[in-house]
């Protein structure tokens, strides 16, 4: 096993040993608290750009199954682990995960102590960072993640987001429905499969378009009701995203999901800003305000909403319980309602599914 390392921006640096593909990973260094689900978490559009660190003591023990993805491909920028199997025990493993990520190009690090690693990133917050295993000083390393640009800012929404429109028939049991109810139209900012296939279960026909899709040619599919992606990157910095969903509101029944959240947030004349370190993982406690009720959810993001530019603007409907951001908000007379967190889980609990029959309940009125 070849020698790794890794550097932060703020100066801290991390001895292990390189897993996956060769070469070299840049990008935000943040970390995830699921213990399992490390497949779909790779997958999941809303990790690009980010090294991510699993807390969970060893990933790969159950291998890779094709079909538990969230995309095409890893998303993730690179990765960051305690210790890696290379000899998965589990009857639907297909592959195993290092040479999974190796196939798809995925820099990783394992080795390394990542409880030292997230107490520097909850004390100094998520850092750029840089894995990399050709024998470069580590004092090169610092500096030149110090050069890397922030999160803040970055569209990477658009970057991941589909090329063109296209339909999705599968649900979570890989069936098609009998005869959809509902016309869905999606835009895509980086989304799950995980959220088609609730919806396609929900009894939807699914359509999926690109995030720069504008609402007057989402609006003559007639849908029957829009749905805005989770996705990555700064919700202030997706092109025209704001503009096109204050062009739905009030059109047609929309949702939207984590991202969908913060930029309906933007459209009705809210705020976003960055977290120190962000919520990831499928543990995360939140309070529904309406029912006063607690799900546990999944979450990944970095961004969040600032509750007072709601005022007046947007109703807030949900809370996290760990440090009391807003984690949902609404807005009746426009039939909109969004969360911040994933009610399709993947991987995750499934408290907050029901959400989709609440959307549904919203476009039969």
């Amino acid at each position: 096993m070849n020698k790794a390392t890794l550097a932060l921006a703020c100066g801290e640096t991390f001895e292990g040993f390189a897993c996956g593909a060769e070469g070299e990973a840049q990008g935000e260094v943040v970390f995830n608290t699921s213990h399992t689900g490390y497949q779909e978490i790779l997958t999941d559009p809303s990790y690009a750009g980010q090294l991510v660190t699993f807390t969970v003591a060893e990933l790969g023990n159950y291998g890779v199954h094709h079909g538990d993805e969230q995309a095409d491909a890893p998303q993730v920028a690179g990765f960051i682990a305690r210790r890696v199997s290379r000899e998965p025990s589990n009857w639907r493993s297909d592959e195993s995960l290092p040479g999974w990520l190796a196939r798809h190009g995925v820099v990783g690090i394992e080795g390394l102590d990542t409880r030292r690693l997230v107490r520097v990133l909850r004390s100094s917050g998520a850092q750029q960072g840089i894995i990399d295993a050709s024998g470069a000083s580590a004092a090169a390393l610092v500096e030149r993640a110090r050069r890397l640009p922030g999160m803040e800012g970055q569209d990477l929404a658009s970057k991941v987001s589909c090329k063109k429109p296209y339909e999705w028939k599968q649900g979570v049991a890989g069936r098609e429905p009998q005869a959809p109810s509902h016309d869905v139209v999606v835009v895509d900012y980086g989304v799950k499969r995980g959220i088609l296939r609730q919806l396609v279960d929900s009894g939807c026909r699914v359509r999926v378009v690109p995030s720069r899709t504008p609402a007057a040619e989402i609006l003559a599919q007639k849908p029957h009701g829009v749905v805005l992606s989770n996705g990555p990157g700064d919700p202030a910095a997706v092109v025209g995203a704001d503009r096109q969903a204050a062009e739905l509101l009030g059109q047609v029944p929309v949702l939207g999901i984590c991202l969908g959240h913060q930029i309906l947030s933007l459209a009705v004349g809210g705020k976003t800003y960055k977290l120190k370190f962000g919520h990831r993982g499928a543990n995360h406690p939140v309070r529904d305000l309406i029912g006063n009720s607690i799900d546990m959810t999944s979450q990944n993001h970095g961004f969040s909403t600032d509750e007072a530019s709601l005022r007046g603007k947007a109703q807030v409907t949900h809370r996290n319980l760990y440090d009391g951001t807003v984690e949902g908000l609404a807005v009746p007379e426009a039939r909109m309602f969004a969360v911040q967190y994933h009610p399709e889980d993947s991987p995750g609990p499934h408290d907050s599914r029901y959400l989709f029959r609440r959307f549904m309940q919203l476009i039969e009125g």
